[in-house]
């Protein structure tokens, strides 16, 4: 039973997918094959990525204006305050545990 397609078009598009995926299944062997070249290509790809990123946040990070901001920063002494007493709730938590005996589970009596 031959299978007849309508349009060429979509022929084309199996046979490339088909091309396709030869190729990948032949990669790891051209790859391995051409060792010193795909160190190079890697190399080259790895700088231009590293370039890229360095461009993106050394370079462009300093041409840009910093944003002023019209109202300074205030100290919230209510905040800081409940901070300073949670820890301080901590720290007796943690002396008390220093105090507290703990009966022996693996002792008989």
């Amino acid at each position: 039973m031959v299978i007849k397609f309508k349009s060429s078009a979509l022929l084309r598009k199996i046979q490339l997918a088909g091309k396709i995926k030869i190729f990948f299944k032949k990669l790891p062997r051209i790859l391995g094959e051409n060792t010193f070249l795909t160190f190079l290509f890697l190399l080259l790809i790895s700088l231009i990525l590293g370039g890229i990123i360095f461009y993106k946040y050394s370079i462009l990070a300093e041409k840009a204006e910093p944003q002023i901001i019209e109202k300074p920063l205030q100290f919230e002494e209510k905040i800081y305050q409940k901070i300073l007493d949670e820890w301080e709730a901590r720290g007796r938590r943690f002396e008390e545990t220093e105090l507290k005996e703990y009966p022996d589970l693996f002792r008989i009596d």
